[in-house]
C-alpha cells in the first residue's frame, strides 16, 4: 500500500534519515555516509518542499521520479526541485558493506534561503531539475573533483556562521555548480534523448508559462477547469490524479505556484503590494493578502520586510 509523506522542512528530513539537527534552517550540507532510512521504504512516496542536489557513490536505493524510475547508470549526481514526487527502494544489488559503503555529498537548499538573489528566479531555468530528466549526471574523474571542490568550499561557509556574506558566497558557488552541471548533462545528451514529458511535468509547465505572461490582469487566476482543458482532462480525473501522486488537489498545485512567483516579486522588485496581487491576476488585493497568509503564515509585507 502506497504512503505519501511531505517533508516542509529541512529539520524534518535529518529526522527521517536519522541525522543531527542542520546548522540552519534553510540549508544544510549532508555526508551521505551517515544517512540511515527507515528500513521500510517500500510504497513511500516522498514530497521535499527544497531543492535536493546530490553526488553519490554506491547508492543502496532503487529511485524514482515522478512517474519513472530513476536512471543511475555510471552517473553521480542528482537534482531535485521542490514538490515532485520521489520514491526509493532498497537495491539488493548494492551490498553496502566493506568497499560499497555510500559515500558522497547531498546539499539541501530551501526556496526562502534564494530570495532576494539573482539565483531565485535563475534556478528555475536549469532543466535538469523538471521531471523530463530522469537520469543521473555522469562526470569524468576531473570533472567529479571539480564538484567536490565546489562542495568543500560550500562546506566551509556552512560550517561558519552564516551571515548575509557567507549566504552571498553559498549562492555564488550553488550558481556555479549549477553552470558546471549545465554544460555537463547537455554533453550527456548528445548521444542520450531526454525522457518523455509526463502529467507532473506538463502542470508544471503549463503553471510557470501561466505565471509568466505579463497581461495576467486581463486573464486573472488559472483555474482548474483551464488546465484540465489544456491537458485535455477532466477536473476530476486530473485532480484524482495529482492527489494520488503527490498528496495535492489541482487548485493547491495552482496556489503553490502563485505563491512562489509572488515571493520572487515581493523579495526583486519595488511593486507595491496591489501591484504583485493584479499582476497575477487577482482581482482584488485582499485576496492576495488572505491566500498568501494562509500559505506563509506572514502577510506579503512582513515577507518583504524580512529581507530589509
Amino acid at each position: 500500500m502506497e504512503k505519501l509523506k511531505r517533508i516542509s522542512r529541512i529539520i524534518d528530513y535529518h529526522h527521517f534519515a536519522n541525522l543531527s539537527a542542520p546548522r540552519h534552517p534553510l540549508i544544510s550540507l549532508i555526508d551521505f555516509s551517515k544517512v540511515r532510512f527507515p528500513e521500510d521504504l517500500k510504497g513511500l512516496k516522498l514530497v521535499q518542499e527544497y531543492y535536493t542536489i546530490g553526488l553519490k557513490r554506491n547508492v543502496p536505493y532503487k529511485m524514482f521520479y515522478g512517474q519513472k524510475e530513476y536512471d543511475f547508470n555510471e552517473g553521480l549526481m542528482t537534482f531535485l526541485a521542490p514538490n515532485q514526487v520521489m520514491s526509493m527502494e532498497r537495491n539488493p544489488n548494492i551490498n553496502v558493506s566493506g568497499e560499497l559503503r555510500p559515500t558522497g555529498w547531498l546539499l539541501l537548499i530551501h526556496p526562502d534561503f534564494l530570495w532576494n538573489t539573482a539565483l531565485a528566479k535563475a534556478i528555475k531555468s536549469y532543466d535538469f531539475f523538471g521531471y523530463s530528466i530522469s537520469e543521473s549526471l555522469f562526470l569524468s574523474e576531473d570533472e567529479e573533483q571539480m564538484m567536490i571542490g565546489i562542495f568543500k568550499n560550500i562546506e566551509k561557509e556552512y560550517q561558519a556562521n552564516i551571515d548575509k556574506f557567507s549566504q552571498k558566497v553559498i549562492v555564488s558557488l550553488l550558481a556555479l555548480l549549477l553552470n558546471y552541471a549545465e554544460r555537463f548533462y547537455e554533453r550527456q545528451f548528445i548521444t542520450r534523448n531526454k525522457s518523455g514529458h509526463l502529467l507532473l511535468e506538463q502542470i508544471e509547465n503549463l503553471l510557470r508559462n501561466y505565471f509568466d505572461q505579463d497581461n495576467l490582469i486581463e486573464l486573472g487566476l488559472p483555474t482548474v477547469e483551464g488546465i484540465s482543458k489544456e491537458l485535455n482532462l477532466s477536473s476530476n480525473y486530473l485532480s484524482s490524479m495529482l492527489k494520488s501522486l503527490t498528496g495535492m488537489s489541482t487548485q493547491q498545485h495552482i496556489h503553490d505556484k502563485l505563491i512562489e512567483k509572488a515571493k520572487e516579486q515581493l523579495s526583486t522588485t519595488r511593486l507595491s503590494i496591489s501591484e504583485i496581487a493584479y499582476n497575477l491576476g487577482f482581482e482584488y488585493p485582499t485576496s492576495f493578502n488572505k491566500l498568501f497568509k494562509s500559505k506563509t503564515e506572514m502577510s506579503p509585507l512582513e515577507f518583504r520586510k524580512s529581507f530589509n
